[in-house]
C-alpha cells in the first residue's frame, strides 16, 4: 500500500511539473509592423536592420538596397509628400527625417493617429551610428541596431583620413538649370570634412547651397570638385561641368579634376558611410 502511495505522489509530482512547464510565459514575436519610410535614408537603415519585409511604402529617393528601389508603392518624393496616399497603406508607423514634408502633411498623419517619429539630420559622420539605433530603438529591434551601429562606427573610424592642404568643392548639379556649391551645413560637407579634405564651400563662407557663380568659385578655389553621378550625367559629363560659370578658371577645372559617387552612396550618411569615405577619398586622391 505504501509502495502504492508513494508513486501515485512521484506521478502527481511529474504531472504539476509538466504543467508548471507548459505554463512558463515564452518569449513573445516581434510584432510585425507596417512600416513607411518617408525619405530614403531611412529606408536604407530599415533594410539594413532587416525590416525589408515589413515596409509598406517609400518615397522615390529610396533608392538603396534594390529592394527598397523596386518596392512599390511609392509615396511621392520625400519634400512633397501627400498625407492620403500615406494613409491609404494603413501603416503603424511613418518615419522620416525633418527634410520629409510639407509640414502639414506630417502634422496630417500625426492627426489620424499614426505614429509618426522624425529622427535629427546628422551633422557630421560620427552621428551615424546614433541615428542607426535611434532609428532601430523606434522599430523595436534595439540588439540588431546596437551591433550595426557598432560595425559602422569602426568602418567610418578606418575610413577617415589625415588633415591634408587639397581643396575640394561639392557641386549640385541638376541639368543646365540648377547648378550649386555646397558649403556649411550639408551632407556632403560633413563627408569632406571627414575625408581630412579642405571643404572649399565652407572655408569661403557659403552656408548651405548656393547658386554657383564664377566669383564664388574663385573665393573656394578648389583643387577637386565633387559631384554626383546622376548630376554629372544631366550635365553632358565634364565638358558640361567646364561650361559652367567660373568652372574652368579654378585648379579643378585647369586640371579637369572632377570626380563623382552615386548619389544615395555619398549623401544617405547611413550604414555605407564608411565605405563612401574610402571611396571618396580615393577619387579626390587619385
Amino acid at each position: 500500500m505504501k509502495r502504492v502511495i508513494a508513486l501515485a505522489a512521484a506521478l502527481l509530482v511529474a504531472m504539476t511539473a509538466c504543467g508548471q512547464a507548459e505554463a512558463e510565459p515564452q518569449a513573445a514575436p516581434q510584432a510585425v509592423q507596417r512600416i513607411v519610410p518617408l525619405t530614403g535614408d531611412i529606408a536604407e537603415i530599415v533594410w539594413a536592420l532587416g525590416l525589408g519585409d515589413q515596409v509598406v511604402g517609400v518615397d522615390t529617393s529610396a533608392l538603396y538596397p534594390a529592394q527598397a528601389a523596386a518596392k512599390e508603392p511609392k509615396i511621392g518624393y520625400q519634400r512633397q509628400l501627400a498625407a492620403e496616399g500615406i494613409l491609404s497603406l494603413q501603416p503603424t508607423i511613418v518615419i522620416g527625417t525633418p527634410e520629409a514634408g510639407p509640414a502639414e502633411v506630417i502634422t496630417q498623419i500625426k492627426q489620424a493617429g499614426i505614429r509618426t517619429e522624425i529622427v535629427a539630420l546628422p551633422t557630421t559622420v560620427d552621428d551615424v551610428a546614433q541615428r542607426i539605433k535611434t532609428v532601430a530603438g523606434l522599430l523595436g529591434v534595439s540588439a540588431e541596431g546596437d551591433q550595426l551601429a557598432a560595425k559602422v562606427a569602426k568602418e567610418i573610424a578606418d575610413a577617415k583620413g589625415t588633415s591634408s592642404p587639397t581643396r575640394v568643392a561639392f557641386l549640385y548639379v541638376r541639368g543646365a538649370g540648377t547648378a550649386m556649391i555646397g558649403g556649411t551645413g550639408t551632407r556632403a560637407s560633413a563627408m569632406i570634412a571627414a575625408t581630412g579634405f579642405v571643404d572649399a564651400g565652407a572655408t569661403s563662407g557659403v552656408q548651405g547651397y548656393k547658386t554657383i557663380t564664377a566669383e564664388a568659385l574663385a573665393a573656394a578655389k578648389p583643387d577637386v570638385l565633387v559631384l554626383l553621378d546622376a548630376g554629372l550625367e544631366s550635365i553632358g559629363g565634364v565638358d558640361g561641368v567646364l561650361k559652367l560659370p567660373g568652372v574652368a578658371q579654378t585648379p579643378a577645372g585647369a586640371a579637369k579634376k572632377i570626380v563623382s559617387l552615386e548619389d544615395t552612396y555619398l549623401l544617405n550618411l547611413g550604414p555605407r558611410t564608411g565605405s563612401a569615405l574610402k571611396d571618396l577619398r580615393a577619387k579626390v586622391s587619385g
